[in-house]
């Protein structure tokens, strides 16, 4: 791996998604929500600049479209529903975060529905971004059908990923994300390169028995968290997305590749609304500290709070450059050629921590 500045990251980013058709407000939109995920995540998830790629292959065959309308289907104080058009996920779900932080700030709780969207990255952008307004944020989305529903072999529906944000005294909001299975195929993607076995409750064979193969996995479907459970959450996320919006759900979404059929729900709650925003901070502070103060089981060395692990690594990463994968460094610098972009991926070095 090799780590590069976050700066010359985040402008490579926008100036790329400028050259594939992007209007400035969304280049920056949808290039900053790469970077957070890149910043905050392990590679094996498969989120941030790494996608560029792919969206420059959607967009050209016509999959996505860049310039989108944003429609604003139906409204009231409070609610919203939005029709993507088969736009840009990332920048359709920002801007319904917006709206939610909005209405929230009028009536203390504010919820929009996206709907004919297309994948829209991480959950905790959007979380965070209510966060950041002074809100709790919760952002969920369904996918494509990868985990089969409890006592199946078969997919039914999604990984359909929920993020959960709330701001603290700590120098980070808590946050919250997670998908509904108990791994994604990115993961498994990673154990495959490097050798090594999965768990077995990650994923079934297509015969339907658990395995630890990560390459009998990716043929096959994924296993809820918590077993049953996970699956009655990625059900409702389903009504609570596709099914109450008009969009697709279950089978529907990413059965067409020209149109994803991917749907959203955004909600803002506006923490005053309650009590004085610095009243609730110390609140959490205090909780994060009642968590934090508790015996350790063997092995363990501390306690963290949900976004703790996630915080610390975008901070170093902001410091001592963000590693990527030698070949996704390659291809990026390669598709920057392909597009005349003129932002280069400045290097910083080799980067030899396993620790990501």
């Amino acid at each position: 791996m090799t780590a590069v500045t976050r700066e010359s990251l985040a402008a490579f980013a926008v100036d790329v998604l400028l050259a594939l058709g992007l209007s400035r407000e969304d280049a920056e939109i949808f290039g900053g929500a790469l970077l957070f995920s890149e910043l905050r995540f392990h590679p094996g998830h498969g989120q941030g600049v790494r996608r560029l790629r792919r969206y420059q292959d959607r967009i050209t065959q016509g999959l996505v479209d860049p310039r989108a309308h944003w429609e604003l289907v139906k409204e009231s104080p409070a609610l919203a529903l939005v029709d993507a058009h088969n736009g840009i996920g990332t920048v359709a779900a920002s801007r319904a975060m917006r709206l939610a932080v909005g209405k929230a700030k009028v009536c203390g709780i504010g919820q929009v529905v996206v709907r004919n969207s297309t994948h829209y990255g991480s959950s905790a952008v959007f979380a965070t971004q209510a966060a950041e307004a002074g809100c709790i944020g919760i952002a969920f989305t369904n996918a494509g059908p990868e985990m089969a529903p409890w006592g199946a072999r078969e997919v039914a529906v999604g990984t359909n990923p929920w993020g959960t944000a709330a701001p603290t005294g700590l120098g980070f909001p808590a946050v919250l994300d997670i998908a509904l299975t108990t791994a994604g195929k990115g993961m498994m993607r990673w154990h495959a390169e490097a050798g090594l076995p999965i768990p077995l409750d990650w994923a079934l064979t297509p015969e339907g028995e658990e395995t630890d193969d990560p390459h009998a996995a990716m043929a096959g479907a994924l296993l809820g968290i918590g077993r049953y459970k996970g699956y009655g959450l990625a059900f409702m996320t389903d009504v609570l997305t596709g099914v109450i919006s008009g969009g697709g759900y279950g089978l529907t979404p990413y059965a067409d590749e020209g149109k994803m059929d991917v749907s959203h729900a955004l909600t803002a709650i506006d923490i005053e609304w309650f009590m004085p925003l610095d009243e609730f901070r110390g609140r959490m502070d205090d909780f994060a500290a009642m968590v934090k103060s508790r015996a350790l089981r063997p092995g363990f060395t501390e306690v963290l709070i949900p976004g703790e692990q996630e915080a610390r690594r975008a901070a170093r990463k902001s410091a001592e450059g963000v590693p990527l994968d030698n070949q996704v460094l390659d291809d990026l610098r390669a598709l920057g050629a392909e597009l005349g972009v003129g932002a280069e991926i400045v290097l910083v070095g080799p980067w030899e921590d396993p620790t990501l």
